[in-house]
Parts: structure tokens; sequence; C-alpha cells
């Protein structure tokens, strides 16, 4: 089965740095074109001249997932430059690494208006333009901490919950429109932002209780993506491909 994006136009989220710029860097090198979204378009325009030197096409729009202006203003940039949305990598999320009891509403509404409220936006958004054109794809970055738990990061375990059951929700409704809705929940991923916790001796203690006894890499989501984003995943919606290297069996 091939995992061919040739003609399609796809949009990723919190592409300016770690997954998000991985996702966008694999879909153009499978032939989409790529939107790249992100509030820091000076990091997005750098990506987008690595993808257009690796011979893809990618398009830079400064977006913020929390407001629906923001969101509708990039949208419509990107459908005048590349067209209508065949793909959306709902990726954009934050933590906030406290203690339950320190928590403020503050913290909790950042949260949840990026990794769970600012998904629906887009999504909803995106599924316009993709009903119009006769279908999509729509792939929500979720996380094992959706299922599981660990101290110190209640407001993101929420979030990712809530975004689990928001990915069935919309399947069921978008069916229809022919729009597959999907999930990638990605266990212990390393990038820039975690890489030093990991070299820890705490870090190093939790790459112990995987399973697989190592991190997982950007790449390691590069088959889920593929599979979700073509027509290689064409009869699955409401799924969630959770890439963890065993975390979640313990």
């Amino acid at each position: 089965m091939s995992f061919d994006l040739t003609g399609k136009v796809a949009l990723v989220t919190g592409a300016s740095q770690g997954l998000g710029s991985r996702f966008a860097e694999t879909l153009a090198a499978h032939g989409a074109s790529v939107v790249l979204a992100a509030r820091q378009k000076a990091k997005l325009e750098n990506l987008a001249a690595t993808i257009g030197e690796a011979g893809g096409t990618a398009f830079a729009v400064s977006m913020d997932v929390t407001d629906p202006a923001s969101i509708r203003e990039a949208l419509s940039a990107a459908a005048g430059e590349l067209g209508p949305l065949d793909i959306l990598v709902n990726n954009a999320g934050i933590a906030v690494q406290k203690p339950f009891l320190e928590m403020t509403p503050e913290d909790y509404d950042q949260v949840l208006d990026t990794n769970l409220k600012g998904c629906f936006l887009v999504a909803q958004a995106a599924a316009l333009q993709m009903k119009e054109k006769g279908g999509g794809s729509i792939i929500n970055i979720s996380s094992i901490l959706g299922t599981e738990v660990i101290g110190m990061l209640s407001t993101y375990c929420a979030s990712k919950g809530g975004l689990l059951q928001l990915n069935r929700a919309m399947a069921l409704e978008l069916t229809r429109f022919n729009i597959r809705v999907n999930a990638i929940a990605p266990g212990y991923i390393e990038t820039p932002i975690n890489s030093e916790f990991f070299q820890s001796q705490p870090g190093q203690q939790m790459i112990r209780t995987i399973p697989q006894r190592r991190l997982g890499q950007p790449h390691d989501l590069d088959g889920a993506l593929l599979l979700l984003a073509s027509d290689a995943g064409a009869y699955m919606t409401g799924s969630v491909v959770t890439v963890d290297g065993g975390f979640s069996l313990r």
C-alpha cells in the first residue's frame, strides 16, 4: 500500500519545532503541500525553506490555535496559496508541570485551551473545508498520558484524555462527509526540549521502565502518521495508534 500524498494539502499546527516540524517534513517528503502553522512565523519560514530545498512545497502561516479569528485568517491564506485542506495534523500542545495542589486556574485554562479547545477549533475549521472538498483526514496528536497518568502533569493528562474522546466524537459525526478522524498517542519521544532531562539520573530511570528500554525518536512516528494521512488507512476512523515502546503495557 502506497503512502503517496501527491496532490494533497496538509496543515500541521505547532510546526515550528519538535514533533511538528518532523511531521511537516515527513508529509512533504511524501508529496503533500504542507501548511506550517504556529505563533512564531520566523521559525516556520526557516522550515519552509528547508522543505523547499529538499524538493517539497511548504507555506508558513501565523496561527494561534486558541483564537478563532487567527485560525480563520490562517486557513483562508493557506487555501488561497495551496488550496483547501485534505489533511490536518492537530499537533500544537503545551504542558505545565506542577503538583496538583499548586495548579492555578490560569494554568488549567492555558493547557486546556491549547491542547483541547485549540484542537476543537482548528478541526472544526478544517473540516468545513474538507466537507466542501469531499473528504479528508484529521489526525489528533494525543499522548499515552490520555489513558495513563504520572505526577505533576494533571492538566496535561486531562487535556489529552479529553482529546481522545473528542477524537471519537468527531469521527462518528464526520464520517458521513468522508472525513476520517484518528489519533496518535506517542509515548516518551526524545526532542530538544526533553533530551537534557532524559540524560539525568531520573530520566535514565524512566527509560528503564519502558519495555523496549529506549526512548522513541521523532522518526518512530512516521509510519503511524503516513498510515493515517494516506489511503493506506482508508478504513480507519475513530482509532488511536499507540507508539510508546510498550510503556502502556507495564
